[in-house]
């Protein structure tokens, strides 16, 4: 009988026969770090290395803080409301005592919490009691769905699943006091996808000394490694957000606070774990739309056009680590419009992506350390495949007619393909084309991968000819905070040739007394990746920063003050310099987690080129220097109005510019009702001329239910004169099944009969999910 065999036998024989009550843990065998063994390609877990951990009654740490976790199987289901009453409770014994990150690393948690995982048949379960001495001062204001004040201004309660024990990729989960819940995936420990929604329930109580929640998650929402008998990842952590203390199941660096739940690498091995084998998942969720649209730009003009369309979306287990995803005549008109943005820089903005199916998997997709989805993007470093260029041309939607996706691992790799075709729209002057993505990443060491990307487009952006585009990356993690990015790419482009390529390398180090980050960027002038972003081409970009950070201990009020200086130095393709920005920057962070930060920036930029930096005012070719300096405050999310504040005055070409800015605003009138205000005013005075903008916008959402809410984007750009409205509707009927009822309209504040009507639209759209 062979090492791995007699180890699995050892595993049933203790699963079957627990500890008795009272009896000490056993110890953690042959676990001497957080990194995975190594396995073989041939069994599910026949390991090269040391046998794996011997499971313990219900945890055991070692001196480092590392945990290896039993789950239990249930001989009794349970009744999810909540109340944590059932048998389970009182006879197994919880995971305790939580470890702080924040503020005081390494010591014990100041509240307690007790958690336990468990499994059945069909889910796997995560319970947890929180005490808390102050009951009234629990913050908990909101019930949307995925909505970030869950994870970022409220108590809260979250784990995540290792599911393939790579230590790089796992699957999170969040819930607060009053039932607002939050999932995502996270890729390669640094890709956060908070736009995969798994199908999974929570329910949530209050007792005399705290909060209690139980949440039931099917094995088919997760994707796991082949076989019945699974070792996986876990880690949890609970937010205190009153106290501003942060602690984990496992030792976690400050530096990292609530991220160090993406860090699975840190995370406690869970042995003992049963799941269902040899299931081939099938979901298949058609929808039904109707509308009624009109448009008063368009030639000729439509008004009150009533219209329904249908399709459907299809997903199918090839095995349980891979995944194939189809959609027919996809529709996208339940998603939430973009929020306007200012531009005053010769450069294009990023939008982020919002369309569910494009962000499902997402992280798999990014290239060279940067990601295209909700959370990458807006820098100057490519991004080579850019999904809001699929059924997107101008701003406005172009038709998909049909679409695959193939997303999950194969051993060490890690593997994407992607096709889309899109119709004729003869608006924007779209032809029907071809979108095609394939990725292929490799494991490398315990935290690195090497990778391959290529995209193709059979119909060039303007109209004629292919792009294709190949590149090859890699992303190289060392200890707990250092980290390389590099990459080389290259693009095919008909009729442009000749400096068609990019590269970068990249250094950083994000320990949380100092930081360090250096950067070498290029990108060619003829660099064109077609289902990419591209902010600047033509440069070569040097960047350096440093940050110093101590904790002091003799002011009580300060967790943290900052020093951050940084110097980025621009050429062009000829050697000019273009761009040099020296930027300085003092901050404190208040244990109440207020912010303060005081920047001042010094700056030259050169203009190859006239620059219409607005309406009537053009800057002329030269060179300019201008300096100046921000205030900024930071009310903590926790508080009941919370938002970014910040003052901005300096030279800015040929004259001055003053700004003031209120971002990421949010009014708690209720748990169930709040206001997100923005505002920003720019006063521009050049010697070309002067102007000034205005972009005020608020988001008004009402939570029913953390299944149901309703939401309305007002917006006002004074710079479009327009006025826009987008009101939407959300019911999850039952899990996976939705309904949206969305309101758009579009006004023109300078048409003569003030606010003249440019678009409005009425959408109801129903989806029901099949799970077999």
């Amino acid at each position: 009988m062979t090492r791995t065999t007699a180890w699995l036998v050892s595993v049933g024989l203790l699963v079957a026969a627990p500890a008795q009550a009272g009896q000490a843990p056993p110890p953690v065998g042959g676990l001497a770090s957080p990194a995975a063994p190594a396995r073989s390609p041939d069994l599910p877990f026949a390991f090269d290395g040391p046998p794996p951990p011997v499971p313990p009654e219900v945890v055991a740490r070692d001196a480092a803080g590392r945990a290896t976790i039993r789950a239990v199987r249930l001989t009794a289901p349970l009744r999810l409301d909540g109340r944590l009453d059932e048998a389970f409770y009182t006879t197994v014994r919880p995971i305790s005592d939580f470890i702080q990150t924040e503020p005081q690393e390494g010591a014990a948690a100041t509240e307690k919490t007790e958690l336990w995982l468990a499994f059945d048949r069909d889910n796997v379960y995560v319970s947890f009691r929180c005490w808390e001495s102050h009951p009234e001062r629990l913050v908990a204001n909101e019930m949307r769905r995925d909505n970030g004040t869950i994870w970022g201004g409220n108590d809260n309660v979250s784990f995540g699943f290792d599911t393939f024990y790579d230590r790089r990729n796992s699957f999170q989960f969040t819930v607060n006091p009053i039932g607002g819940r939050q999932d995502g995936q996270v890729t390669n420990e640094r890709q956060w996808n908070g736009d995969w929604n798994a199908i999974w329930e929570v329910k949530v109580g209050r007792f005399e000394g705290g909060w209690t929640g139980e949440v039931a998650i099917p094995f088919k929402s997760l994707r796991y490694r082949p076989g019945q008998a699974q070792i996986w990842g876990f880690n949890a952590f609970r937010t205190n957000r009153w106290k501003n203390e942060i602690s984990f199941i496992t030792r976690i660096p400050n530096a990292l606070g609530q991220r160090g739940l993406l860090q699975a690498s840190l995370g406690a091995t869970v042995v003992g774990l049963e799941a269902p084998s040899g299931s081939r998942n099938v979901e298949i969720k058609p929808y039904a739309i109707s509308d009624l649209k009109s448009d008063r730009v368009a030639t000729p003009k439509i008004s009150n056009d009533a219209s329904g369309d249908f399709g459907v979306d299809a997903k199918y287990g090839v095995t349980q680590n891979l995944t194939t995803d189809l959609t027919y005549n996809t529709d996208f008109a339940q998603v939430e419009a973009d929020e306007q943005q200012v531009n005053l820089t010769r450069f294009g903005l990023f939008f982020p992506e919002k369309r569910e199916f494009f962000l499902e998997n997402q992280g798999i997709f990014s290239f060279g350390g940067v990601g295209g989805g909700f959370m990458g993007g807006g820098g100057d470093t490519p991004i080579l495949f850019y999904s809001r260029r699929i059924g997107l041309n101008e701003g406005r939607a172009v038709p998909i007619q049909a679409g695959g996706r193939l997303t999950g691992r194969l051993g060490r790799f890690s593997v994407g393909a992607l096709n889309i075709r899109t119709d004729d729209e003869p608006v924007p002057g779209a032809r029907a084309t071809n979108f095609s993505v394939i990725r292929v990443k490799r494991d490398l060491l315990r935290r690195s991968s090497v990778g391959l990307l290529l995209t193709g487009r059979s119909i060039g952006q303007s109209g004629a000819g292919t792009n294709t585009v190949y590149g090859v990356d890699g992303t190289f993690a060392f200890f707990d905070n250092l980290a390389v990015n590099t990459y080389w790419a290259r693009t095919r482009t008909d009729r442009l040739s000749g400096d068609d390529t990019s590269y970068r390398a990249q250094l950083d180090y994000a320990g949380d007394r100092y930081g360090a980050q250096v950067e070498r960027l290029v990108v060619g002038d003829d660099f064109n990746p077609e289902i990419g972003f591209v902010r600047r081409d033509d440069m070569r970009r040097t960047f350096a920063q440093l940050r110093f950070s101590p904790r002091p201990r003799s002011i009580k009020a300060v967790r943290r003050f900052s020093w951050i200086g940084s110097m980025l130095y621009i050429e062009n393709g000829a050697r000019r310099l273009e761009t040099r920005d020296g930027n300085g920057e003092f901050a404190i962070e208040f244990q109440n987690s207020d912010r303060f930060s005081v920047n001042y920036g010094t700056n030259y930029e050169f203009l190859p080129r006239p620059f219409r930096i607005a309406p009537g005012v053009t800057v002329p070719v030269g060179g300019y220097d201008f300096d100046s300096v921000r205030v900024g405050f930071t009310l903590g999310s926790q508080r009941k109005q919370s938002g970014n504040f910040s003052v901005e005055y300096g030279t800015f070409y040929s004259g001055h510019k003053t700004a003031i800015a209120v971002s990421r605003g949010r009014v708690n009138v209720t748990p169930q009702l709040s206001l997100e205000p923005t505002y920003s005013l720019n006063k521009v005075d050049l010697e070309e001329g002067s102007f000034t903008t205005h972009l005020l916008g608020s988001r008004v959402t009402y939570t029913m239910t953390p299944l149901m809410f309703a939401s309305a984007l007002v917006q006002y750009n004074s710079g479009s004169h327009l006025v826009t409205a987008n009101v939407r509707l959300r019911w999850e009927y039952r899990p996976g099944s939705e309904l949206f009822v969305v309101f758009n309209e579009e006004r023109d504040t300078l048409a003569p009969r003030f606010p003249a009507l440019a678009n409005r639209a009425l959408i109801v759209k129903v989806n029901r999910l099949f799970r077999f």
